[in-house]
């Protein structure tokens, strides 16, 4: 056990591009349509909720894309994230496997989520934006975009899911403290949360409906998303940069195994796209595998189309993996990964062939988190809990020393009350059934 377990970087080998994996795929990814006219939209069609360098780093093909220096600084508070040999979970499970994890919980929001924030709020700001508008689920996104915000001097008005928003406080307050405002979604402030009853447990679609709404009516504010989009997917791209880094300090050449949860797919896609960079390369053959939860299984159960990303149809129409945008998902699953779509670029990939995705109960996994929390010390976000899940399958299958790498994507300190319903046994399975998962994608349009 004296062996390394922490591996991290000299201030030489930094991470100074984000990595773009359009330029390398087989074939491009469908564009993004015009509500009404279902024409590609164009940067003006984008211009009243992001600015140009939003929407430039939204369309280029470019491989690399430089990180402007003030967005530097601030990672600098927290990047390099740290990777970990899992060396005493390893041994629990009695695996000849290695098993590493990234890990993201160390940025100042607790989560992956910092890694867009941090560039939004800026690009924002320098063009003169000085309110932003945003949803979040179980409230990494809105936590991370307050706290971007208050470095940057704009304000944050947030719209929180009903049902975090109820069974959240602390996140709900943490928002707060960075300086944000958070409302209960739906809410009585727009046309978009007027739709629904004021007790409805909300969606994300719903929420997202809200911000944009609001954000379209005040000329000084512009729309934050963190997930889905291929900008927030750019910016997640230091983690795999990263980790491929430290991987090579940990005298590791080749990987088999690239997991991670996903949900809107930037958290993922920040990890895997990289590695799959090399996969397409012929450097490395990883299998890269994306977990959601069978309460939302996007991936594994939904259709690959146009669809909304909200629920009002106030977005752009995206070719994705959808459940519909009316979907409205349970409240009683844990995670966060309850997005009725999944990104683009993570669903092309998918469809292609270039990657797995499989679903899984929470309660199995919260059984890995609990083991893995055990024994490595870290009580993981329970989205990244079905990342654990999932490796801990693979671990204890493998026959010979695979390399697993397994993306962590924040701590899970402000969603105890999840883990409490799992050791007192209230914490249920919940399959998505499919005369509901009918009734979703019935409002999927015809494109």
């Amino acid at each position: 056990m004296s062996d390394p377990v922490m591996f991290t970087l000299d201030p030489s080998e930094e991470v100074t591009h984000w990595y773009n994996i359009v330029a390398d795929l087989p074939t491009p990814p469908p564009p993004p349509l015009h509500p009404g006219t279902h024409q590609p939209v164009g940067p003006d069609d984008l211009a009243p909720l992001f600015p140009m360098e939003l929407i430039a780093q939204e369309v280029t093909g470019e491989r690399y894309v430089e990180i402007p220096e003030p967005v530097l600084e601030v990672y600098r508070q927290y990047r390099p994230s740290p990777l970990y040999r899992a060396r005493r979970w390893e041994q629990r499970l009695g695996t000849s496997a290695r098993i590493y994890y990234k890990y993201e919980g160390v940025s100042p929001a607790g989560s992956h989520k910092t890694n867009t924030a941090i560039p939004q709020v800026y690009y924002n700001v320098v063009n003169g934006t000085t309110r932003l508008t945003t949803e979040t689920g179980a409230g990494q996104w809105g936590t991370a975009l307050s706290y971007a915000c208050s470095l940057f001097g704009a304000e944050c008005e947030v719209w929180q899911v009903g049902a975090s928003y109820d069974t959240k406080p602390q996140r709900r307050t943490l928002i707060e403290v960075f300086g944000g405002k958070v409302h209960r979604s739906p809410s009585r402030l727009t046309e978009a949360g007027r739709a629904f009853p004021a007790d409805h447990t909300g969606s994300l679609g719903i929420a997202i409906s809200e911000a944009v709404e609001t954000a379209a009516k005040d000329e000084g504010a512009k729309y934050a998303l963190g997930s889905v989009l291929n900008h927030v997917v750019l910016h997640q791209t230091v983690i795999g940069e990263e980790a491929l880094r430290q991987l090579a300090k940990a005298g590791e050449t080749k990987v088999d195994l690239v997991v991670g949860c996903a949900g809107g797919g930037s958290n993922f896609a920040g990890l895997a796209f990289p590695f799959l960079r090399e996969k397409l390369a012929g450097t490395q053959d990883p299998r890269i595998l994306a977990v959601e939860p069978t309460s939302c299984p996007t991936l594994t159960r939904g259709e690959y189309r146009y669809d909304f990303g909200d629920t009002a149809g106030l977005t752009p129409l995206m070719k994705m993996y959808t459940l519909g945008h009316d979907f409205v998902p349970s409240p009683i699953h844990a995670g966060g990964l309850r997005y009725h779509g999944m990104a683009p670029l993570v669903s092309h990939a998918v469809h292609e062939g270039l990657i797995e995705a499989t679903a899984l109960h929470q309660r199995e996994c919260f059984e890995a988190a609990v083991e893995f929390a055990r024994t490595q010390g870290v009580v993981a976000a329970p989205e990244s809990s079905h990342a654990l899940a999932q490796a801990r399958r693979e671990a204890l299958a493998a026959t010979d020393e695979q390399v697993i790498v397994i993306g962590l994507s924040g701590h899970g300190l402000l969603e105890l009350g999840a883990y409490e319903s799992f050791l007192a046994g209230r914490l249920e399975d919940d399959v998505l059934s499919d005369a509901d998962l009918d009734a979703a994608l019935a409002g999927v349009p015809t494109i």
